[in-house]
């Protein structure tokens, strides 16, 4: 029997020269993290010895990719320092010279060699929006990722020292009178509404991070109860669910907004589980501050489910 053997195509390699150690340590990052981020964007192999970078993978995606590093060590070179956000920037501004993907922002969190990115247009406005702004409204159905990347942008935004702390709060509604039945203290009330978001910080964190982090308060997990009388400053403040504020509520926590803190408020309007005739907070908010300076309204549609296909059938279903 003939056998036939079939040499596989060798992928694409190029070169980027970095003059000395101290250039290099700046482009690479602390821990080479710069260097993941171009791996992780344009799927290349990313080896340094010597002086040399060599890339290697498919030549569009190598020449993308070499086009960013010289860009970076243009960067590194005129001001002798290069912050992880000029990386994300060249990143972005080559895919969309080059009419890549969705134009988007890798998020890095401390999940070791990980990045979060949006996925779909919506999403990258809503990242955008973020960076940009004070105060984000992000609205949409289930499965859009508003809790998700919101958590994902505040450990980012931890891991940068650019704040101290992150304060994730959610109503509690469907617990109202109920709590005094369930077993055990107050936190353990409660946990089952908060458990959504210790399920995006584990994502995104070593167990170990998340236990050091809860108990030191550097991470607080909490009712929106919880938020009455307090000043948050140099904290990235969550409030999901917020469909479920009344419109008191809603006032009362805007203005724990401290300084140099930043705020963002996810929630799904055709899902309000307030008691009949109780306006929804995040409704009346809209009317409220949509034309205020640094306060963002983001909507986000069924297109940009990333759940289960299922999950948009269902969201379908439901509005028919």
């Amino acid at each position: 029997m003939k056998k036939e053997y079939f040499q596989e195509p060798s992928l694409y390699q190029n070169t980027v020269i970095v003059e000395n150690d101290e250039e290099a340590s700046i482009l690479y990052g602390s821990q080479d993290r710069h260097l993941r981020l171009v791996r992780d964007a344009f799927q290349v192999q990313l080896v340094a010895r010597q002086g040399l970078l060599k890339l290697e993978g498919e030549k569009e995606q190598v020449d993308s990719s070499r086009e960013v590093l010289n860009k970076l060590l243009e960067i590194v070179r005129t001001t002798g320092r290069l912050d992880l956000e000029d990386v994300e920037q060249v990143i972005v501004d080559v895919k969309n010279e080059a009419g890549g993907e969705v134009p988007s922002r890798l998020i890095d969190v401390f999940q070791r060699g990980t990045f979060i990115k949006p996925k779909t247009e919506g999403q990258a406005r809503y990242i955008e929006a973020i960076r940009k702004n004070d105060l984000v409204f992000c609205i949409g159905p289930a499965g859009t990722g508003k809790t998700y990347l919101a958590v994902a942008m505040a450990l980012s935004f931890l891991k940068s020292n650019r704040v101290r702390r992150i304060v994730l709060a959610r109503p509690a509604v469907e617990a109202g009178e109920k709590l005094g039945f369930l077993p055990g203290d107050i936190k353990a009330k409660v946990n089952p509404y908060l458990r959504p978001l210790y399920d995006a910080i584990a994502d995104m964190m070593d167990i170990g991070h998340v236990k050091k982090y809860l108990e030191s308060d550097i991470i607080e997990i909490l009712p929106l109860a919880y938020m009455r009388g307090r000043t948050l400053n140099e904290s990235f403040i969550i409030l999901d669910e917020a469909q479920n504020c009344t419109v008191k509520q809603m006032k009362t926590f805007l203005t724990r907004l401290g300084t140099k803190s930043r705020v963002i408020v996810t929630g799904d309007i055709t899902q309000v589980d307030l008691p009949s005739g109780e306006l929804s907070g995040l409704i009346d908010v809209q009317e409220r501050l949509m034309n205020i300076d640094n306060i963002s309204f983001v909507y986000l549609t069924k297109a940009d489910i990333i759940r289960h296909k299922l999950v948009q059938d269902i969201v379908d279903a439901y509005e028919a």
